[in-house]
């Protein structure tokens, strides 16, 4: 059977990218057992409640929802376990230092998907907004969006 290829998106978290500013990004494996891995490939995942933090060196992430293998047995995973996270120790030193350092900073889960075959998870190193700053960033979209829906009608000739 030949191996996968590209981006398989499983789950996104919508509500991270509205709630919070993120600064930047990081790509991480996970360590996950057969039914997990099997659950997945269903996309049969939810990242809503999820958050990561350092455990004993290591970046653990907590609440992810991967729900029980239809065909499991007594194989099959608790659906809300703690992860791991894999990635190389200088990519953990200097997260953990960014989370030491800035004040109100936080990992959040922003996307589960497969790549090249191996499940991984996009964390965003966030900052939380204030309510005064959503509706900030919600009234500069809507701004934009009246910008170019006036500027497809000056390109066509309605007014």
């Amino acid at each position: 059977m030949p191996r996968e290829t590209g981006v398989k998106l499983i789950a996104s978290n919508k509500k991270a990218r509205h709630d919070y500013a993120i600064l930047k990004s990081y790509e991480a494996g996970l360590v996950l057992s057969g039914t997990e891995v099997k659950s997945l490939r269903l996309g049969r995942a939810s990242l809503v409640d999820t958050f990561a933090q350092e455990h004993e060196g290591e970046i653990m992430l907590y609440g992810l929802h991967i729900a029980e293998y239809g065909f499991g047995s007594w194989t099959n995973h608790a659906p809300r376990r703690t992860r791991k996270l894999l990635l190389h120790r200088v990519e953990i030193a200097k997260i953990l230092n960014q989370l030491k350092e800035g004040s109100g900073l936080t990992l959040v889960p922003l996307s589960l998907y497969f790549k090249d075959g191996w499940a991984k998870v996009e964390l965003g190193l966030a900052r939380g907004l204030k309510s005064y700053d959503k509706r900030q960033v919600m009234a500069e979209r809507d701004a934009k969006k009246e910008i170019a829906r006036e500027f497809g009608r000056r390109v066509k000739g309605r007014r």
